[in-house]
């Protein structure tokens, strides 16, 4: 029998050491049949096989983004947009006519507000907010999704122009009047805000909550927000992308995505957590269990807790060893210590893999000293819990994470050198003598640690190749800031077979090898013949998921 797909005069990356180039491939029943030579390959296409002439150009496994947040990203790709967005004048002009074309927005909301929007080291107030937008609600958020700036009429539709209480690591800043001042750090402290936009907030409960819509979202929107993932899985596709490892995690999260998989709209595989947060108890575990015991397929399926220990440089809320140069704080523990390490230790005796937020460098050390309570309770096994982010290291755990079996998750664009945030926001933060080992992406990989990458959408774009060339080609930066820049292979690896590995699932899919998944990126360069800084001008040209063409350029 002919097979359905054959990919013809490719320069195939297989990450097979048995035979790491080819040529070609063939795919048959959403599976890969046959790697070698495009003479080969091309005498097994038969009348009904569909052929891609790759060009030259560059095939490898499909990408995983091994840290996304998919609903949220996707109903951003509908919001106004504020990177790049520099000043009250500009910031006005934009949010006004943002606002006059959309009459119907209870509250006009924005993405990718940089700290300092209105001007270098001014703190944004409600009424700098006010004057961009008085007559209507108006909110915009960081790029890190832990700090959200609201004017005075979103703050008093929100109920939080007075503060109210907030989960332990939040905070309402307050002004010297007693009122809110406009800047609203965390999700448990910003939540209310999130229930006046479009889709009500629950694009964002499986992250500020981990619990389900209450009340139960009607079909109308359920609708709403199916199609909105729907448009953010299109998107992943067009970027070469065939699987995603969400960080959001709530049951409601996962009924859509069956539901779109039943429904032919599921373009991705997506793996979803139990989301478990400070004010839970141990006993919620029983959710975990159930949530992985239902969900269990190749396309949608849940085997992970994803918890926070701190919050993010920017906003001083990211947990550090001493406090941040000219202030009295070391951040936010969004854990009593005791319960986070208590809940790491239920889910790994209970199988399950961990990941969690870790920015600060007491809030990796913390992460790292859980991790190995876990071993020392349950005893060593294959658990590959992750660490999410690593931006401030202390070089004293830099060889923990290989010594207890710890991956690093990675973001290369989000370091101050990755090309897309300004490069001197996070260094105004750091004492000089953190920053050499500040986002050690090379050094950690050194030490035989397995590394991986993600975007964090979205908190950058998802976009793969923009991602690939912060990993490889990043902005050079004066000392005492160190080169950790990557090679391609190792960067590429880290995007799609070790992305498959630290899912477990190293022997179905992430390599071009007969029997594996057929997920697959074909690109439009040949990606080893690239100047590392033209890398961002690559990208997928077709992508195949479980051998069904999901994007063609």
């Amino acid at each position: 029998m002919s097979p359905d797909i054959v990919i013809l005069n490719g320069r195939l990356i297989t990450f097979d050491p048995a035979r790491p180039t080819a040529q070609a491939l063939a795919i048959s029943g959403g599976r890969i049949a046959a790697v070698g030579d495009t003479s080969d390959i091309r005498d097994l296409a038969g009348s009904g096989t569909r052929v891609i002439d790759a060009g030259g150009a560059t095939v490898l496994p499909g990408f995983i983004d091994s840290h996304v947040h998919l609903f949220g990203g996707s109903v951003e790709l509908a919001c106004l947009d504020l990177y790049g967005v520099q000043g009250i004048d500009a910031l006005t002009a934009k949010v006004r006519e943002w606002a006059a074309g959309n009459p119907d927005d209870r509250v006009i909301f924005a993405v990718q507000a940089d700290y300092a929007i209105i001007a270098p080291g001014h703190q944004t107030t409600r009424q700098d907010l006010d004057k961009v937008l008085p007559d209507r609600a108006f909110a915009m958020f960081a790029p890190d999704h832990h700090t959200i700036w609201a004017n005075t009429k979103a703050l008093e539709m929100a109920g939080l122009l007075h503060g109210g209480p907030v989960d332990q690591g939040a905070e309402i800043v307050m002004a010297a009047d007693g009122t809110a001042a406009g800047e609203l750090r965390e999700p448990g402290a910003y939540a209310p805000v999130l229930k006046l936009t479009r889709h009500g907030g629950r694009d964002m409960l499986g992250l500020v909550t981990g619990a389900d819509p209450v009340p139960p979202a009607t079909a109308a929107e359920r609708a709403l927000d199916k199609a909105a993932i729907v448009a953010g899985l299109k998107h992943c596709a067009s970027h070469g992308i065939t699987g995603l490892h969400n960080m959001d995690g709530n049951f409601y999260n996962l009924e859509l995505l069956s539901e779109l998989e039943a429904e032919g709209e599921l373009l991705c595989r997506v793996e979803v957590p139990f989301h478990f947060k400070s004010f839970d108890s141990l006993d919620r575990f029983a959710e975990a269990e159930e949530m992985r015991a239902k969900y269990q397929g190749d396309w949608v399926w849940c085997n992970r807790v994803k918890m926070f220990i701190d919050g993010v440089v920017e906003s001083s809320t990211a947990l550090m060893l001493e406090p941040y140069p000219g202030l009295d704080t070391v951040g936010d523990a969004v854990f009593d210590y005791a319960l986070f390490e208590a809940a790491c230790v239920k889910a790994d005796a209970m199988g399950l893999q961990i990941s969690v937020h870790a920015i600060g460098d007491l809030g990796v050390r913390q992460t790292l000293d859980a991790y190995e309570a876990a071993i020392w309770a349950n005893g060593r096994r294959d658990s590959r819990h992750r660490v999410e982010h690593i931006e401030v290291l202390h070089p004293d755990d830099l060889p923990r994470f290989k010594q207890l079996g710890v991956v690093a998750s990675i973001q290369p664009g989000h370091a101050p050198f990755g090309g897309i945030f300004p490069p001197d926001g996070v260094g105004r933060m750091l004492h000089p003598h953190q920053i050499p080992t500040a986002y050690a992406w090379q050094d950690i990989r050194e030490t035989g640690a397995p590394v991986i990458f993600s975007t964090d959408w979205p908190v950058i774009p998802v976009d793969v190749m923009p991602n690939v060339k912060a990993a490889v080609a990043p902005v050079k930066m004066p000392p005492p800031w160190r080169d950790q820049s990557q090679s391609l292979h190792d960067t590429l690896k880290s995007y799609t077979a070790d992305n498959a590995w630290v899912e477990f699932n190293e022997a179905r899919k992430g390599r071009l090898i007969p029997g594996m998944m057929a997920d697959i990126a074909v690109m439009s360069h040949d990606l080893d013949a690239m100047d590392p800084n033209d890398l961002d001008k690559a990208r997928s040209q077709v992508t195949i998921a479980g051998g069904r063409v999901t994007y063609e350029a």
